[in-house]
C-alpha cells in the first residue's frame, strides 16, 4: 500500500484531434508519453515514462490498449 502516492485523474482528450503516443530515444532509450496532433503531427509531451509500468498506467488513464499505442522514434 502506497500512502503518499498522488492520485492522478483520468486524462481527457479529443480522440478526433489527438492520438496517444510514446516517443522513445534511439540512443538512450528514454521514453516520454504524450499525444500527437493528428492534423500537424506535432508531439505534445505529457510525462516521462521510466518503466513499462508507467506506459501501462498512461494507457489506463487514456483508455487505450498498450498494443495499439503509437511509437515514435
Amino acid at each position: 500500500m502506497k500512502l503518499f502516492q498522488k492520485r492522478r485523474p483520468a486524462i481527457d482528450y479529443d480522440p478526433a484531434l489527438w492520438e496517444p503516443a510514446v516517443r522513445t530515444s534511439i540512443c538512450t532509450g528514454e521514453a516520454v508519453v504524450g499525444f500527437v496532433e493528428r492534423a500537424t503531427g506535432k508531439f505534445r509531451e505529457l510525462e516521462l515514462a521510466r518503466t513499462a509500468a508507467d506506459i501501462d498506467a498512461f494507457c489506463r488513464k487514456v483508455g487505450t490498449d498498450p498494443q495499439t499505442l503509437k511509437h515514435i522514434y
